[in-house]
């Protein structure tokens, strides 16, 4: 049997440096992507200009050299760090004799590949055809020009084919982007059926933001490691970009009976595909409906502060605003800063896979999601026993003491059970 391991497509990678502050950092996570996607970069190639070749992306003197690099690697792929234009993709493959990927399609590939949901599959590939269609115009328009040379009395018979084939195929693409959107309306209908089940028993909610690969499912899994239930299950971690697509949700219960849900959403990365956020709305309702934002940042990686500004960017083009964020450097035992640490009430320096850096995130956790329950004296008759043991489940004991006409406690309780035990509070 043939175990050999297969070697990853070798790749050039290219990208227009107009004075941006980020060039740099975008092209090194470019490099990122790439890796992700099991590609090899074996050479890199920038020009500057003020903005790109309408017709070629790069100028002609640097498409040149670029065609030489490529043949003189046998590379047979190049990745642009811009989305491109049809013409431009079609015009940089003739004059390369390679494939061009530009970096939506390279992250729609990923996504593609890294899906595992129903859900997830059904947004990538809505992505992926909304992608395709401004890009048929070009593939049809190369078939035509083939077809009709220079003109002639054929011309106009093969152009009609043509123009026909070009609307089948955006009616059929339009069709399928038709039907995966029906369909994803009704999973989001069962979805937003358990949110609204989650929303009826009042229990908080924490959500995990942030840039991919920041750490974010190495925290929830120690959470549901420590807080979880016997069952729930981990969520996939690995230390590579877009690791997880889906949205996960757990529920924790903490020593002293505090509940909440946390929930893993699907990383950010810069220049993320416009269509690929519209397709992922849904899956980052969580983090809209949240009652508190956990946003993970890598503190290792020098670029963290525009990791930072993605992250809140993206969160405000799907909409995400006005939700309480707590700031959580993560990967702090990578650093020479010292950890756990905290600064005010919502900025956190830790390691994930530290015991005193999660107790140091879940006191954080607690200070916001439970400020508002409320310290009470009770007085339950023992013939309402029942009342008790709701409360040893749902509320935070204090202190505990048998009198000859009940039971007297001293609870820390949630607002939404105040009324439940109004008829036994007592004066303090």
């Amino acid at each position: 049997m043939d175990t050999t391991i297969p070697t990853a497509e070798q790749v050039i990678i290219i990208g227009l440096d107009n004075d941006q502050p980020d060039y740099q950092y975008s092209m090194t996570e470019l490099k990122e992507l790439a890796e992700a996607d099991q590609l090899e970069v074996v050479d890199r190639l920038d020009q500057a200009l003020d903005r790109p070749n309408a017709a070629t992306y790069f100028g002609s003197g640097k498409v040149e050299e670029l065609a030489r690099l490529a043949e003189a690697l046998r590379v047979k792929t190049i990745v642009a760090n811009d989305e491109l234009s049809p013409s431009q993709l079609q015009n940089l493959a003739q004059a390369t004799g390679a494939r061009i990927l530009d970096r939506t399609a390279l992250i729609l590939e990923i996504f593609a590949k890294r899906a595992q949901s129903r859900e997830a599959k059904i947004q990538v590939q809505i992505a992926q055809l909304q992608y395709r269609l401004p890009r048929l115009q070009t593939a049809s328009n190369q078939r035509l020009d083939q077809q009709t040379g220079s003109g002639g009395g054929g011309g106009f018979t093969n152009r009609g084919a043509g123009e026909t084939k070009l609307e089948m195929n955006h009616r059929v693409i339009a069709k399928q982007i038709s039907h995966l959107r029906a369909e994803l309306k009704e999973i989001e209908k069962s979805e937003a059926t358990k949110r609204a089940q989650r929303d009826k028993a009042a229990i908080p909610t924490a959500a995990l933001v942030g840039y991919t690969n920041a750490g974010k499912s190495t925290i929830m899994n120690q959470l549901i490691d420590r807080y979880g239930v016997s069952d729930d299950k981990q969520v996939f971690e690995k230390n590579m970009l877009f690791a997880t697509l889906d949205t996960s949700v757990r529920q924790l219960t903490l020593p002293d009976q505090k509940r909440f849900l946390l929930s893993d959403t699907v990383g950010f990365v810069s220049k993320l595909p416009h269509h690929l956020v519209e397709a992922f709305k849904s899956t980052l309702t969580e983090a809209a409906q949240a009652d508190l934002l956990l946003q993970v940042i890598d503190y290792s990686d020098p670029h963290y502060e525009e990791m930072i500004r993605t992250t809140e960017q993206t969160l405000k083009q799907i909409g995400v605003e006005n939700i309480p964020m707590v700031y959580v450097f993560n990967k702090a035992d990578k650093t020479e800063v010292a950890f756990p640490t905290m600064e005010g009430d919502d900025r956190l320096v830790i390691s994930a896979k530290d015991g005193q850096s999660l107790d140091l995130l879940v006191d954080t956790i607690k200070h916001h999601l439970f400020a508002d329950y409320q310290t009470v004296k009770l007085l339950v008759p023992f013939a309402d026993g029942q009342v008790v043991s709701y409360l040893n489940e749902h509320a935070t004991i204090k202190s505990t003491e048998y009198l000859s006409e009940g039971t007297k406690l001293e609870v820390e309780i949630a607002p939404k059970d105040l009324p439940r035990v109004a008829e036994y509070q007592v004066a303090e």
